[in-house]
C-alpha cells in the first residue's frame, strides 16, 4: 500500500503489544506468570496492568487468586483536574479485591478515603461524597465546588456502594457530531472526568474512527484521493459510521484524518488507564462505491436513501472479502486504538436493504470476524425503531451482545425480554435530539421503570445506556439517570431535586428549592408515550405563521405547563446573592431565562398569526416588534455563558484547518449541521434543516433573527400592498449564512453581560406581555 504509517507513539505501543502477544503464546493463557509479564508492561507504559482474560491471576476469574493492585495515578490526576483546592485531602486506595464496581468511603475532616475497584470506581466514590456529604456539584456543566469549605467534612459512618448493574454506557453515535466533532483532547478528557464521576464504566470512542477505513480500504482497490472524498467531514462522520450517508463537508486532509486518529487513541488510553471500557467502532460491511467491481468473489447491497442521501453500499458478510477487510480493518484500528472488550455495530440502522443477504448467518459472520480479532469481545448494538431484528439476535451468541435500548423512557407496553428473546440489555434514555438547548426529561418514567425492570422474573437488564444526541446540556437529567444505577433503594424524585438544588449553589436556600421543585413537576415530570425530549424553540424555527416547532421530529406542542418555567426563573432570580457566584448558578439562571423566553414564542406567534389574517397592521407590527425584542434579549442572556456561544463551535473548526481553505472547508461542515444540515435534497427532501437547532449566542443574532426578520417584512409588505407576500428561498438563505465565516466571541474572553440583570430584564418583560395580555 501506499499509504503513510499510523503515528509514531502508535506504532511504539503495537512493538509492545505484540512483545505482550508472544509471551502470551510462548507461556501459554494457563501460565502463572502471565499476570506478572502484564504488570511488567504495565509499569513501564503507566497505566493499570493489560488484562488477559480467562488466566488464572486475573482479577475477577474463577480462578484468581491474587488480585493485582492497579495504577491510581490516572484518578489522582483526574481527581486535581476536578477537585484542585481539594484534592490533597483524598486518599485514594486500589482495592480489586473488593469485587467488581464498588467503592467504600470513610474519614475524618480534611482527611477523606476512598477504597475502589477500578480508577472510575474510585472516582465514583468521590462524587458521592461530593453529592451526599460536602453538598457540592460538579455538573454537566457548571460546578459549586468554589462553595467548599476549605477543610473538607467529615463522613459520619463508612459508606459502601456497589453497582447495581454491571453496564453503564454513555454516548450516543451522534454526540461526536452533535457535541463537537472539533473538541480538544482537554475537553474530551473533561467528559472522561466527568462520566468516571457519575459511575460510567464504558464510553464510545468515535473521534478518528475514519482511519481504520482509510488505511484498511487502500488494500482492496482504493486510492486515497478516492477514499478522501468518500470520508464527510468529521461533523458529519457520525452517520457515515452508522452507514447513512457519505461524502459530505468533505474532503478531509491526511493530515487531519492522522491527528483525529491519534486524539481517538488519547482519548481511549485515558479511559483504559481509568479502568473503563473505551467502545470502538466495529466492521459490520460499509464499503465505497464499486466495490465489487474491484474485489473478485465480493457481493455489495446498494443500502438507498436516508434523508436525501445516498448511503454507503454494504459488503455481504458472508463473502470471503468481508473477512479479509475485517481484519485489515481491525488491524488498522488496533495500531492507532489499542484493543477493546466492546464494539458498536448497528447494521441496517434507520432503514438500509437487505437484498438477498441471509440476515441472521451475516449477523453471525460478524460476530466471528470480531471475534476472531478480539476474542469474546462484547457487541454493542443500538436498541432504536425495530433493530435489532430477530433475525440478527438469532444468528449471534447473545451473551456477548448488549442492546443499548434508545426507546425505554419513550413509549409504553415495553417488554424488552419478550422483544429481544432475553438477550441483554440497557435501559437508556435519548432525552435531547440534535444538541436542542430546550431543558427537560422523563425523569419520573426512569424512576418508576428502572427499579420494576430490573426486578422482574427472567429480567434481562443487565445495564443503563446515557445516549442524548448531545451532552452539555441538562445537568440535572445527568445526574439523576446515572445515580440509577447506585441507588440501593428507588429513587424519591422530589426529595432528589431538593438534594440537588442544595448541592448544586453549595447550600440550601428556599428559593433556589423551589425553582428546581418547579422544573421538576414541569419539564422534568414528562411523560413516556411518543416523545422523550421537550419541545424546542419557536424563534429556531424555519419561518411560518404556522410554525408549532423547529426540528421536523420534535414535539409539536408544549409537554408542560409553561408558567412553571418562568415561576422557575423569579426564584433563580432571588437566590441569596452569596450563591450566585458559581458557574451553576450562572448556568442555570441564563438557561432558565432561556428557557422562559423559548416557552413565550409559542404564545406569540398565534398572536401574530391572528393580527395578520385580521390585517390589523398596526397591531402585527406591535406583535414583531416585541417578538424582535424577545430575540435580542435571548442572544444576550445565551451571551453571558460560554455554553451558549456559537463562536467556540466556529473556532473550533477552524482550529483543526492547515491553511485558510481548509479552515474555511470545515466551518462549513460545523455551521451546515446547525442550519442546513445537508445539501438541499436532504435539507427539503428529508427535512433535516434546522434538527440540530439550539439557542447559542451568535446563531440567535446572526441566523434565527435575520430569518424572522425578512419573513415579516414579507408579510407587512403584502398588508401594505394587499397582495399575496413574496416567497422567500430559505434553503439559499440558510445555505448563504452556512457559507459564511464571520467571526464571534469566543474563549475566555467570549461571554459578556451581567446575567442577573439580563434574566431580570427578561422575567420582568414577560409579566409585562402577560399582563397585556389580561
Amino acid at each position: 500500500m501506499t499509504n503513510s504509517p499510523p503515528p509514531r507513539r502508535r506504532r511504539a505501543q503495537l512493538r509492545r503489544r505484540a512483545a505482550l502477544a508472544a509471551l502470551v503464546a510462548l507461556l501459554g493463557a494457563g501460565s502463572p506468570a502471565l499476570a506478572d509479564v502484564a504488570d511488567d508492561v504495565a509499569d513501564v507504559r503507566g497505566r493499570a496492568p493489560v488484562p488477559v482474560p480467562d488466566s488464572p491471576g486475573s482479577p475477577g476469574s474463577p480462578g484468581a487468586s491474587r488480585p493485582r493492585a492497579f495504577d491510581v495515578g490516572p484518578a489522582r490526576e483526574a481527581l486535581r483536574r476536578l477537585l484542585p483546592r481539594h484534592a490533597d485531602q483524598f486518599t485514594l486506595v486500589p482495592d480489586p479485591a473488593a469485587g467488581a464496581d464498588r467503592f467504600t468511603v470513610s474519614g475524618s475532616a480534611g482527611a477523606i478515603t476512598v477504597r475502589g475497584s477500578t480508577g472510575a470506581t474510585l472516582l465514583t466514590g468521590v462524587g458521592w461524597y461530593l453529592q451526599h456529604v460536602a453538598g457540592a456539584d460538579i455538573g454537566w456543566p457548571g460546578d459549586s465546588i468554589g462553595m467548599l469549605p476549605a477543610r473538607l467534612p467529615a463522613v459520619p459512618a463508612p459508606v459502601t456502594r456497589s453497582a447495581l448493574v454491571p453496564h453503564r454506557y454513555a454516548l450516543n453515535d451522534t454526540d461526536d457530531g452533535y457535541s463537537g466533532a472539533y473538541r480538544t483532547f482537554e475537553q474530551h478528557q473533561r467528559q472522561i472526568d466527568l462520566l468516571a464521576l457519575h459511575g460510567i464504566n464504558e464510553v464510545f470512542v468515535q473521534a478518528g474512527a475514519e482511519y481504520p477505513y482509510y488505511r484498511a480500504l487502500q488494500g482492496f482497490g482504493y486510492s486515497a484521493d478516492e477514499l478522501r472524498e468518500w470520508i464527510p467531514g468529521p461533523g458529519h462522520q457520525s452517520w457515515w459510521l452508522l452507514q447513512n450517508l457519505s461524502g459530505f463537508g468533505g474532503p478531509v486532509s491526511e493530515r487531519l484524518m492522522r491527528e483525529r486518529a491519534e486524539l481517538g487513541g488519547q482519548i481511549a488510553e485515558q479511559l483504559r488507564g481509568l479502568g473503563m471500557t473505551p467502545v470502538l467502532p466495529g466492521y459490520f460491511g460499509t464499503v465505497p462505491p464499486g466495490f465489487a467491481a474491484r474485489n473478485a468473489g465480493a457481493k455489495t447491497v446498494a443500502q438507498g436513501d436516508w434523508a436525501g442521501f445516498d448511503r454507503p453500499d454494504w459488503l455481504d458478510p458472508t463473502s470471503p472479502v468481508f473477512g479479509k477487510l475485517a481484519a485489515s480493518y481491525y488491524a488498522e484500528q488496533r495500531a492507532v486504538f489499542g484493543d477493546s472488550g466492546m464494539y458498536r455495530m448497528s447494521p441496517l440502522h434507520e432503514g438500509g436493504t437487505v437484498g438477498t443477504v441471509d440476515v441472521k448467518a451475516a449477523a453471525g459472520a460478524v460476530q466471528k470476524a470480531l471475534h476472531t480479532a478480539h476474542p469474546g469481545a462484547m457487541w454493542a448494538v443500538l436498541g432504536w425503531q425495530d433493530s435489532p431484528k430477530p433475525e440478527l439476535l438469532a444468528g449471534v451468541d447473545t451473551s456477548k451482545l448488549l442492546i443499548l435500548d434508545g426507546l425505554s423512557d419513550r413509549y409504553n407496553r415495553l417488554d424488552r425480554e419478550a422483544r429481544w428473546g432475553g438477550a441483554p440489555y440497557a435501559m437508556g434514555t435519548i432525552y435531547n435530539f440534535g444538541g436542542h438547548t430546550t431543558i427537560g426529561a422523563n425523569t419520573s418514567v426512569w424512576i418508576e421503570r428502572f427499579g420494576p425492570w430490573r426486578a422482574k422474573a427472567g429480567s434481562a437488564l443487565k445495564g443503563i445506556a446515557y445516549l442524548p444526541e448531545a451532552t452539555g446540556t441538562n445537568p440535572a437529567a445527568f445526574d439523576l439517570f446515572t445515580d440509577l444505577a447506585w441507588e440501593p433503594s428507588p429513587i424519591d424524585q422530589r426529595k432528589w431535586f431538593a438534594d440537588f438544588a442544595a448541592r448544586r449553589y453549595g447550600r440550601a436556600d428556599k428559593e433556589a428549592a423551589a425553582a428546581w421543585e418547579e422544573l421538576r413537576t414541569g419539564p422534568y415530570s414528562t411523560s413516556s408515550g411518543l416523545w422523550s425530549e421537550s419541545q424546542d424553540s419557536l424563534f429556531t424555527a424555519r419561518p411560518s405563521l404556522t410554525a408549532v416547532g423547529a426540528a421536523y421530529w420534535s414535539p409539536k406542542s408544549m409537554r408542560y405547563p409553561a408558567d412553571g418555567v418562568r415561576r422557575a426563573l423569579d426564584h433563580l432570580l432571588k437566590v441569596d446573592p452569596k450563591l450566585r457566584g458559581s458557574s451553576a448558578y450562572r448556568f442555570d439562571l441564563v438557561d432558565t431565562a432561556r428557557q422562559a423566553l423559548a416557552n413565550h414564542s409559542r404564545v406569540l406567534l398565534p398572536k401574530i398569526k391572528a393580527a395578520y389574517e385580521a390585517e390589523d397592521l398596526a397591531r402585527f407590527r406591535t406583535l414583531t416588534s416585541e417578538w424582535a425584542d424577545g430575540e435580542r434579549r435571548l442572544d444576550a442572556i445565551t451571551g453571558c455563558d460560554p455554553d451558549f456561544l456559537l463562536g467556540n463551535w466556529l473556532a473550533a473548526a477552524r482550529s483543526w484547518g492547515a491553511d485558510e481553505a481548509e479552515q474555511d472547508r470545515y466551518e462549513y461542515d460545523a455551521r451546515s449541521i446547525l442550519s442546513v444540515w445537508g445539501r438541499r435534497s436532504t435539507s427539503e427532501g428529508g427535512f433535516l434543516h434546522d434538527y440540530a437547532n439550539r439557542e447559542w449566542s451568535g446563531l440567535v443574532s446572526e441566523l434565527y433573527a435575520p430569518r424572522w426578520a425578512a419573513y415579516f417584512e414579507s408579510l407587512e409588505e403584502s398588508l401594505v400592498r394587499r397582495a399575496a407576500p413574496r416567497e422567500i428561498d430559505w434553503h439559499a438563505f440558510e445555505e448563504d449564512w452556512a457559507r459564511r465565516t464571520t467571526r464571534h466571541p469566543s474563549g475566555a474572553d467570549g461571554p459578556s453581560g451581567d446575567p442577573h440583570a439580563l434574566a431580570a430584564d427578561i422575567a420582568a418583560a414577560l409579566k409585562s406581555s402577560e399582563g397585556a395580555a389580561r
